[in-house]
């Protein structure tokens, strides 16, 4: 399968390249299977996300709790929206493993490089939000901008890798998942392109529109939802 360049046609040409599907089963010898490509995955955006939540500071005994809540606000802030930025992403991979066959040897190093993007976004996002009231604010913004951008790309090129090499990805159904991810992943990396552009003359619109970008990757499972539940009523 593959793409165009705008990523709008997604079609078969497994039946074009016959020698590649037989030179690629050599890597199922030699490379975890896809539920070892799955559990590793799912453990580092799992401890990912188990660091944002040790980020966040307790209020010891001898402080009131609300004030000392409040003075945290840029931590659950950081939290917030970088949950929601892993949790894409996890929603993003799940989805694109479902419609997987088998992995090769680029698809997994495309996997390893996109967890290790995730793996330091709890580091980014401390750094963004310790320094949301200091001089270097736009510094902290923007490589927190950077860390979300290249694990976004990566995921991408991953989608796209997986649509367009034969025999990765299952018949059928998977052209139109993938398509639709594609377009889902692109809409965030718009949207992040702009919040880096933000980030050193504006850096508050920048975090602003990291907000927008959180409310967006929140509500994708609930639109995913009702748009299958209009195609099931409309199969009745």
């Amino acid at each position: 399968m593959h793409y165009t360049g705008t990523g709008d046609t997604l079609m078969s040409n497994q039946s074009e390249h016959p020698h590649k599907n037989t030179t690629a089963l050599g890597d199922s010898h030699i490379f975890p299977t896809l539920e070892r490509f799955n559990s590793f995955s799912d453990g580092v955006f799992s401890i990912a996300i188990t660091l944002l939540v040790l980020e966040l500071p307790v209020p010891a005994m001898d402080v009131a709790i609300w004030p000392a809540l409040q003075e945290a606000s840029h931590d659950f802030l950081g939290y917030l929206i970088s949950f929601a930025f892993i949790g894409g992403i996890w929603l993003t991979h799940a989805g694109l493993t479902k419609v997987m066959r088998r992995g090769d040897s680029i698809s997994y190093g495309m996997n390893l490089l996109l967890l290790l993007f995730v793996g330091l976004l709890p580091f980014s996002t401390s750094l963004m939000v310790t320094h949301l009231d200091a001089a270097d604010v736009g510094t902290g913004v923007l490589l927190y901008g950077i860390n979300v951008l290249l694990a976004s790309l990566t995921l991408s090129l991953l989608l796209v890798y997986i649509a367009r090499e034969p025999g990765l990805a299952v018949d059928g159904i998977a052209d139109e998942q993938l398509r639709r991810m594609y377009r889902q992943r692109w809409i965030v990396i718009t949207m992040n392109v702009i919040a880096i552009i933000f980030a050193y003359f504006a850096p508050r619109v920048a975090v602003g529109l990291y907000l927008v970008m959180t409310g967006f990757l929140l509500a994708l499972p609930l639109l995913g939802g009702l748009r299958r539940r209009r195609q099931r009523t409309a199969a009745i």
